[in-house]
């Protein structure tokens, strides 16, 4: 089967000159574990949303060299060449389903097969767990914040242009209810939405060169129905809320205000919108909304929040921090001890225990091939699954839509001061059991 998409030389060089030097001197060979991890969480947040599990597989069965790729890397000697022209992941690949919840140490991903096959993929790994998930927390709080009112992604203008698309992704996983972004829609199946922006409104003039608000909306109307959602701040907020229902009547959809003091504004709009008539009419607010400022609009008559650049970029989405270790060769666990960069050797798998009630109390990390600890009086869920097997994915795992789900009921699981926004420790601690190192 010829492949259509490789996603090899998303990497960095040494990735590959340690594979020369490893088929010079057979480390190539030997049987390896690798595991993805977060050391501690971003921002001193108090619980990490795992994402982006399903893109990394796909990658790694994308991970194929072709020639003229080969052809180009002069630093490589011949006999590297030829094993990448050869390349195919072999092996198996364990970890936490998208939409679970991680902590410091949590055992995200264990990479097992050669070294040689495993070391090449620590930086397309990386660069897809860390930004998906980096993205899904931040959005899981925004979501939080929203306390069950709807949030529609819109950033795609705020980043790259295909990593607005694993963003939406990743929003809509950690519970955002649409997104702006065609591609994203189109790719996993997610609501789109989206009318129109204040050039629109702004190109709608009269013959003296006046603005014409009223033809503007008219024209959306006429072509979308009186369910569109007007934006309304483009000149005068009061203005503009009469003219939309001057045009559209009480049964319109929705006004969006993008600009000014939110809180203020969407009281006096609904003020407005109900004094004349338009009792049903949802208020739609944008403008650099994160998980602060949602929550700072709580108490106000916000139908629906639409966030941008928090979301895909910038402080709202610190990164996760998450790394790619070695942990054993031939059997044997090899730990880092350098200061700060410690870690623990061995293959793990991770547990999740719970009280009667469901309210999660802390994670156990085991070794990979140990039974499960007694738990006592407490229930236990297993959070390492296969996720591939002989380098092929692993049927049924859930799809998009179904980690969604997973997602919210887990976050229903933390104890409440656990989806605080405030900074502190995480809600749950990792405890290592059944390891000498």
């Amino acid at each position: 089967m010829k492949h259509q998409r490789s996603t090899a030389l998303l990497t960095d060089k040494y990735e590959l000159t340690m594979l020369m030097a490893s088929l010079a001197d057979g480390t190539a060979h030997r049987q390896c574990t690798f595991e993805v991890f977060a050391r501690r969480l971003p921002g001193e947040r108090r619980y990490g949303v795992v994402a982006g599990t399903a893109r990394v597989l796909r990658a790694i069965e994308d991970f194929v060299f072709t020639e003229d790729q080969v052809a180009g890397m002069d630093f490589l000697d011949e006999r590297t060449k030829q094993f990448l022209l050869n390349y195919r992941f072999s092996g198996q690949v364990d970890g936490y389903i998208e939409g679970e919840l991680y902590f410091p140490y949590s055992p995200i991903l264990t990479i097992r097969g050669t070294f040689a096959e495993c070391v090449i993929l620590e930086t397309v790994i990386l660069s897809i767990m860390n930004a998906d998930s980096a993205i899904a927390s931040a959005a899981a709080r925004m979501v939080t914040a929203a306390d069950g009112r709807p949030i529609i992604e819109m950033g795609s203008r705020r980043t790259h242009e295909y990593a607005a698309v694993a963003a939406s992704r990743a929003a809509y996983l950690a519970g955002f209810d649409a997104t702006s972004n065609l591609e994203a829609a189109h790719r996993y199946g997610i609501p789109a939405s989206g009318t129109a922006a204040h050039a629109w409104t702004l190109a709608h003039v009269n013959p003296d060169g006046t603005p014409n608000e009223e033809a503007a909306f008219r024209a959306q109307v006429d072509t979308l129905g009186t369910d569109t959602i007007l934006l309304v701040d483009t000149y005068d907020i009061t203005k503009g809320v009469e003219t939309a229902v001057a045009v559209a009547g009480t049964e319109l959809g929705g006004v969006r205000i993008d600009s000014g003091d939110l809180g203020v504004l969407t009281r006096q709009v609904r003020r407005q919108l109900d004094s004349l008539g338009a009792r049903d009419t949802k208020i739609v607010v944008s403008s650099d909304l994160d998980e602060f400022t949602i929550a700072g609009l709580r108490g106000d008559p916000v139908d629906v929040f639409g966030v941008g650049t928090s979301v895909v970029t910038g402080s709202g989405v610190p990164t996760a921090g998450m790394v790619y270790k070695i942990v054993e060769v031939d059997g044997n666990p090899v730990a880092k001890r350098s200061r700060n960069k410690k870690s623990v050797g061995g293959g793990k798998r991770g547990l999740r225990v719970h009280r009667s009630t469901g309210t999660a109390v802390e994670e156990i990390v085991r070794p990979f091939d140990a039974p499960q600890p007694d738990t006592g009086r407490y229930t236990a869920r297993e959070l390492t699954v296969p996720l591939m097997r002989d380098g092929r994915i692993v049927d049924g795992l859930p799809d998009l839509h179904q980690s969604r789900e997973h997602l919210a009921q887990q976050l229903v699981s933390l104890p409440w001061e656990g989806l605080a926004l405030s900074r502190d420790e995480p809600v749950l601690a990792t405890r290592f059991v059944g390891f000498d190192n």
